[in-house]
This record gives structure tokens, C-alpha cells and sequence, in this order.
């Protein structure tokens, strides 16, 4: 199977290396890659993290309060419900499109599970996984962090978990 590389590398130094696969889900994968490649998730963060679940981010920036990215065209989401057979389940390490209630609706926002979330499978475009455990350990504790609500926002680290850079390394 074909694996395309990725890292997101954040501003504190960490990183969290991905193996994406484009043979599976070809549409979120082109859609992170293309995102990633134009510069888009510089300077984002993520702003939703829970732990035991996941860690969400691709969709705000924080200044003085969240600040939404710049609009994102959705793409179709790729999982089973919606007549897709991805066959990526929700494991801990897997990067999965995030989306609103409408089935598609994902544009640039993802999460990663830092735990099981199989509950998800079938209804969210799981497009990859970690490649490591050391970036499954970056994930888990981005998860632990302190976090506040803001507005109708839940979960948002106290200090923000900024993205340096979404970079892809091999493959693409």
C-alpha cells in the first residue's frame, strides 16, 4: 500500500509524524496534503483536546481568543455512511477528518486519537496514523494539557498548542 509521509512539527519543538494513505481515502488525503503543502496549518493550533478521546485542530488560531482560519471548500466525506468503504478504524494514532453534522462537511480541521474511539468508525474519514510511538506520546500529551471553555468552545488548551508546520516528507 502506498504511504505518504507527514510531520507536524509545533512551536515548542515536539513533533508528531504521520503515515498517510491515499489508497484508502483519497480525497482527505489529497485535500491534508494540498492544506499542508500551501502553508495553511502555520500558525494554527489545536483547540480542542480531550483526554482519553483525541485532539482536534486545522481550524483556529489564537489571539487574544480563538480566531477562525480562512474558509476551506468541504470535501466529501469518506466513510462508510456515506457510501464510502474506508476500512480505517479509530484506533489510537489515527488522523481522521473532523466534520459538523453534515456528512460533508470536512474542510481543513482533523483530529488524532490518543485512545480507542471505534464508536467514530464508519462515520468520520479516518485518512492515516502515527508513525511512532514516540509521536502517539506527543499526542497523549497534548490531550493532558489544561484546558478552559470559551464561548460556545469546550476543551481549549490554557496555553495554546501552536502548529509550526504541517510538512510532507516522503511520498507525496
Amino acid at each position: 500500500m502506498k504511504v505518504i509521509k507527514a510531520e507536524i512539527e509545533f512551536t515548542v519543538g515536539k513533533t508528531i509524524r504521520l503515515d498517510l494513505y491515499p489508497e484508502l481515502a483519497p480525497i482527505s488525503v489529497k485535500n491534508f496534503v494540498e492544506l499542508a503543502q500551501s502553508g495553511y496549518y502555520e500558525g494554527l493550533i489545536f483547540h480542542r483536546v480531550i483526554p482519553a478521546f483525541m485532539i482536534q485542530g486545522g481550524g483556529f488560531s489564537y489571539e487574544n481568543g480563538l480566531r477562525p482560519a480562512r474558509e476551506v471548500k468541504p470535501i466529501k466525506g469518506e466513510f462508510r455512511s456515506n457510501g464510502v468503504a474506508n476500512v480505517i478504524s479509530h484506533e489510537p494514532g489515527v488522523i481522521s477528518m473532523a466534520r459538523t453534522s453534515v456528512k460533508d462537511s470536512a474542510s481543513s480541521q482533523f483530529f488524532i486519537c490518543v485512545a480507542d474511539a471505534k464508536f467514530l468508525d464508519g462515520e468520520y474519514a479516518a485518512f492515516g496514523k502515527v508513525s511512532d510511538q514516540a509521536s502517539l506520546d506527543v499526542a497523549v500529551s497534548i490531550s493532558r494539557v489544561k484546558t478552559h471553555s470559551e464561548g460556545p468552545f469546550d476543551d481549549i488548551p490554557d496555553v495554546p498548542v501552536v502548529i509550526k508546520a504541517v510538512r510532507i516528507t516522503e511520498g507525496a
